[in-house]
This record gives structure tokens, C-alpha cells and sequence, in this order.
């Protein structure tokens, strides 16, 4: 069984930073693609950050300049950065990783159990 799990939430003041980490464990072949997603109350989870298995980054244009994502591939790892918070980046935070578990599957989606971001003075 894989596991996301997520850490590194909480409450910040506008304008302050956050570190989210999410760590991919169980009987895991190979990871690929890694991502942060979010949600806010009353809207849809949507797009952060994601990091592909090259290495290639991509970013959501509210969030471009302010949030750096990178991994730890040897970890299982992804990390989000996230600088110059606004009030309207607070949501809760889904690390997700696509993962195959064995040469006999296929690449499967896993998600997180989510973090809160909150972001308020």
C-alpha cells in the first residue's frame, strides 16, 4: 500500500513563508511525476506546483514567483515553498504523486490526506 503523507501546514501571517513536504512510502518501483494541488472552501482543487520526473517544473500564474517546488527523488520527497503568502493562497494543500508499483502495473495516481494552509492576521 502507498502512503503520501504531508507535513508542514499551518497558520501564517500575510507575507510570511511555509515549507510543505510530502514523503511517498510503500512498495514503490519508481515515482514520476510529484505535485501540490489545493482546495479552498466552496471551490474546485486545483493546480499549484508540479515536478516531473526530468525535472521540469510548472506553475499555477497565481503562484509563479512566490512558490518554489523541488524534490528529493532518492526520497520519495516533493517540497513546496511557498513565500509571500496572501490570504488567498490559504486552502487545504494535496500532495500528488504518480507511482508505479511494479513492471507489471500501470502508473497509478495517489493523493495525499491533505495539510491546511491558513493565512490570516
Amino acid at each position: 500500500q502507498v502512503q503520501l503523507v504531508e507535513s508542514g501546514g499551518g497558520l501564517v501571517q500575510p507575507g510570511e513563508s511555509l515549507r510543505l513536504s510530502c514523503a511517498a512510502s510503500g512498495s514503490i518501483f519508481k515515482t514520476y511525476a510529484m505535485g501540490w494541488y489545493r482546495q479552498a472552501p466552496g471551490k474546485q482543487r486545483e493546480l499549484v506546483a508540479d515536478l516531473t520526473e526530468g525535472g521540469r517544473t510548472n506553475y499555477a500564474d497565481a503562484v509563479k514567483g512566490r512558490f518554489g517546488i523541488s524534490g528529493d527523488r532518492a526520497k520519495r520527497t516533493v517540497y513546496l515553498q511557498m513565500s509571500s503568502l496572501k490570504p488567498e493562497d490559504a486552502a487545504v494543500y494535496y500532495c500528488r504523486a504518480d507511482i508505479l508499483l511494479s513492471t507489471s502495473m500501470s502508473i497509478t495516481t495517489y493523493w495525499g490526506q491533505g495539510t491546511q494552509v491558513t493565512v490570516s492576521s
